[in-house]
């Protein structure tokens, strides 16, 4: 049985979203309140994947991610990284992925937390909710992305822009193939190197802006009707973080 930890509290709307789409991958999801798991940390103990879902934790009035991020790294951090010594995997997805920037695990190329990247307001100031497509990177090591390529996959975010530290956290990322995805024909939020996505030197570690788990069915595509194939389901990603972990 794959455990997977679900924390929930403070504005996240998109855990019960997320736990279908682990649970139709075979995996069992328990939700965790982040006040709860502070109080008691032992939870952790019994998840193999740690998952960050979307929405809009304490109002993004601070920054998107970033007080949830900074309550987790105080507070958990031996714990997040005692679960990746052990081989789990966590994965972060919109406002997920801006904690798990905010906080310093994705990129973590050095290995400590330090933040090096970030995602900030759209360029156009403007909030979006569509469908972009994706390419992903089969150059990546990660688990999460195995025999995936290309997918059509919903945004909807307001501050989904990526961003560099500087020109060699930019370098590094390219080189080390540790951008997970990239926007295709279009870039929604005027994010540096069409970036949506970006893993840790491990690939154990996964964030993105898009939502796969919003697209666990081929009839869940604004064009299923018309198109007889709508490219690689979001539920996919979730397949494969379970099949590596049994």
């Amino acid at each position: 049985m794959i455990n997977v930890g679900i924390l929930t509290g403070f504005g996240i709307n998109a855990d019960l979203e997320l736990g279908q789409a682990f649970e139709m991958a075979g995996a069992t999801p328990q939700f965790l309140p982040l006040t709860s798991l502070i109080e008691d940390s032992r939870a952790l103990s019994g998840v193999q994947i740690l998952a960050f879902p979307g929405g809009f934790s304490f109002g993004d009035h601070l920054g998107s991610g970033r007080v949830f991020g900074q309550m987790v790294k105080s507070r958990l951090k031996d714990e997040v990284d005692a679960l990746l010594a052990r081989g789990g995997l966590v994965l972060g997805i919109c406002n997920g992925f801006q904690t798990l920037v905010k906080m310093g695990l994705l990129p973590n190329i050095e290995g400590d937390w330090t933040p090096t990247v970030s995602l900030i307001t759209n360029d156009h100031g403007l909030f979006q909710d569509k469908w972009v497509k994706v390419r992903y990177n089969d150059k990546s090591v990660s688990p999460w992305l195995r025999d995936l390529q290309e997918a059509d996959l919903p945004i909807r975010h307001g501050e989904g822009r990526f961003v560099t530290l500087n020109e060699q956290v930019r370098k590094d990322l390219k080189e080390r193939q540790l951008i997970a995805l990239t926007y295709e024909n279009e870039n929604p939020n005027g994010s540096q190197d069409n970036i949506a996505g970006i893993t840790d030197p491990t690939g154990r570690v996964f964030g993105l802006m898009p939502h796969p788990e919003a697209f666990t069915s081929r009839f869940l595509h604004p064009l299923w009707r018309r198109r007889r194939e709508v490219g690689s389901l979001g539920l996919k990603v979730f397949e494969n973080a379970v099949d590596y972990l049994k």
